[in-house]
């Protein structure tokens, strides 16, 4: 990464990672890029890292008078820690108090408590090799290897391995969900979050859908009506000069109108009969071919003598569909169906998820 694809230093406050302690993969710390700007400050992808959080086995150590250096072994890579001892680790746990005293008899003893308080702070911050370590702290370069000076560090009993499990597992999340996603500016430099535009989106196509005047469309007729959203997102605010890298407006149009499309979908507002290279999508409320296929399943099954009695299952509507009339069509947007149906007495259900047909012999 050379200076031209550097996040400018000011910049930097803007990734919430940068103030965090970013739990990464030791192989990761290895590889990542130092900053061109500012020594000390490494590059993950976009984002820029100075303080690292790290679990793994001790696998070499060395003492000196200040200092530990432990090998961490995270299992993907090995990473020396600077572990500097404190006071009453160097001194001894008996120094400044002496011998303790006999304190109050019968009572509480402030010195032999103050002792065994700080031989169990010793005993978590003096490791042995095959020690579950976890360091926090910054990340150094010295000697041209990657070390990671503790600002926070301690034995970890974990004798079932759980918390690595679980440690694993997180850190995995925080890959997905954070680490290897871009940093997107954005998200920061407007006032519009997009969680907000998202939801407004979706509003404004639920309620041009709502009207009844379209029962079938394709993406870019109905983009238009988002263009307000992206209009207000991308006006440059007083005293900035130029607008914020990132997207251009006909991008970031095109992805919101893909994500509210999604949440339609999921929603069963609308769907895709059949999924090919055009884009066509039916409004499900409007589609009226939808409709009757479903009710002439229920009108036709129900006269049968297994569901004459009970009616018809969400599940067996579900699977006829699909076989009769379209096989992209989803529970969701069948439950939207037979709500319709229902609110117009065209089918009726005689218990939970089952229907059959109103007015049936």
């Amino acid at each position: 990464m050379d200076t031209m694809e550097e996040l400018p230093s000011m910049l930097w406050g803007l990734d919430p990672i940068f103030s965090a302690f970013a739990r990464l993969h030791i192989s990761d710390i290895h590889h990542m890029k130092e900053s061109c700007q500012v020594p000390d400050i490494y590059f993950y992808k976009s984002h820029p890292i100075y303080n690292v959080d790290v679990l793994g086995t001790v696998v070499y150590k060395k003492e000196r008078e200040d200092f530990f250096c432990y090998g961490v072994d995270d299992g993907t890579g090995v990473i020396n820690c600077l572990c500097w001892k404190n006071d009453p680790i160097k001194e001894g746990v008996d120094c400044a108090w002496g011998k303790p005293s006999a304190g109050f008899q019968g009572g509480f003893n402030l010195a032999a408590e103050l002792k065994k308080m700080r031989q169990a702070q010793k005993s978590h911050c003096h490791l042995e090799i095959g020690d579950l370590l976890r360091i926090r702290g910054p990340v150094k370069t010295s000697r041209q290897q990657r070390e990671i000076t503790a600002s926070t560090y301690y034995k970890v009993n974990d004798p079932v391995m759980s918390v690595q499990i679980e440690w694993m597992i997180e850190v995995l999340k925080l890959y997905r969900e954070f680490y290897d996603k871009p940093l997107d500016l954005q998200t920061y430099m407007t006032n519009e979050s997009p969680v907000s535009s998202l939801s407004k989106a979706t509003n404004i196509l639920k309620d041009f859908f709502e009207q009844g005047s379209v029962s079938k469309f394709r993406p870019y007729d109905v983009q238009d009506l988002l263009l307000p959203l992206i209009t207000s997102c991308t006006e440059i605010a007083p005293g900035q000069q130029e607008p914020v890298a990132g997207p251009s407006p006909s991008q970031q149009l095109s992805m919101l109108l893909k994500e509210a499309l999604e949440v339609l979908q999921n929603e069963g507002i609308v769907y895709r009969k059949v999924k090919s290279q055009d884009e066509v999508y039916l409004v499900t409320a409007q589609d009226k071919d939808l409709l009757m296929a479903v009710k002439d399943i229920i009108r036709e099954d129900s006269k049968r003598a297994m569901y004459r009695e009970k009616g018809c299952h969400i599940l067996h509507i579900l699977s006829s569909v699909r076989q009769r009339y379209s096989l992209n069509v989803s529970k969701t947007e069948l439950e939207l169906v037979l709500k319709l149906l229902e609110c117009n007495s065209d089918i009726v259900s005689t218990r939970d998820n089952y229907f059959t047909i109103f007015g049936l012999d």
